[in-house]
């Protein structure tokens, strides 16, 4: 599975019911990327914790961050759209957003779970590393300790090159590389908040959107109630003026 951001913009449908797929479709990879996303945070700190399991792991958060993004905007999009002219169609199509709305909104839930998750194993890994390397200094100092020295000059330079081959490059290497991880993960979790408050000004806008829908509904059924009544009136009357207009001897 291809995991590219030029995937996720390729195309920018501008239609109602184009938008509606879309986000529809966003919404169950996100789904499905979460539940990935959730399998390989369960391997961090275990012996399958590779290099290759990082990137696999930093490369599908990053993308699914990048689709709740594309999606949140799509949302926004469904706005600006013009919808139909009929009142009970401009109403389904509400429904709809309302719907993919909720949708998104568990989805991302989830996902933000995970990517908090994913940022506390990181944080330990780091902090075990680190623990690793002073315990390994703070063990060879004390093995050395057992070694007589001819005076205290020679004592501080084994101390200093014992410190040192403890820290290996490779240590530091691995350290930095999940800093940098922990740094990428919590900026996408305040993206994720951003989008929060995007759904949560969209859903009050919606509300009232389809509140002011359903009155107008109610009133064109009022206005079609009238009507037909007023036809039925219409009718009758013009039944009654054709048998007066009808000449006596054809009425008998």
């Amino acid at each position: 599975m291809s995991y590219s951001k030029a995937d996720s913009y390729r195309t920018q449908p501008r239609d109602s019911n184009t938008l509606i797929q879309t986000c529809s479709s966003n919404i169950q990879k996100i789904t499905q990327n979460t539940a990935q996303i959730k399998s390989m945070v369960n391997q961090l700190g275990t012996r399958q914790d590779t290099s290759e399991l990082q990137d696999r792991l930093q490369h599908i958060q990053h993308f699914t961050n990048q689709l709740a993004k594309e999606t949140n905007k799509h949302l926004k999009d469904l706005g600006s759209v013009s919808l139909s002219s009929a009142p009970s169609e401009q109403r389904q199509q509400k429904i709809q957003k309302d719907r993919l709305m909720n949708e998104f909104s568990a989805a991302l839930n989830n996902f933000q779970a995970v990517q908090r998750q994913a940022a506390q194993k990181e944080k330990e890994s780091v902090a075990r590393a680190r623990a690793g390397s002073r315990l390994s200094a703070e063990d060879g100092a004390s093995e050395e300790q057992l070694v007589s020295f001819d005076n205290q000059e020679d004592w501080g330079q084994t101390t200093t090159q014992t410190t040192e081959e403890a820290i290996t490059e490779e240590d530091l290497e691995l350290i930095k590389e999940r800093e940098t991880n922990i740094r990428q993960l919590e900026s996408d979790i305040l993206d994720v908040n951003q989008i929060f408050k995007d759904l949560a000004v969209m859903i009050h806008d919606q509300g009232e959107m389809i509140d002011s829908i359903e009155a107008n509904v109610e009133s064109a059924e009022v206005h079609v109630d009238r009507g037909t009544e007023q036809l039925q009136r219409a009718s009758y009357y013009q039944v009654r003026r054709n048998i007066t207009a009808q000449p006596l001897w054809l009425i008998r």
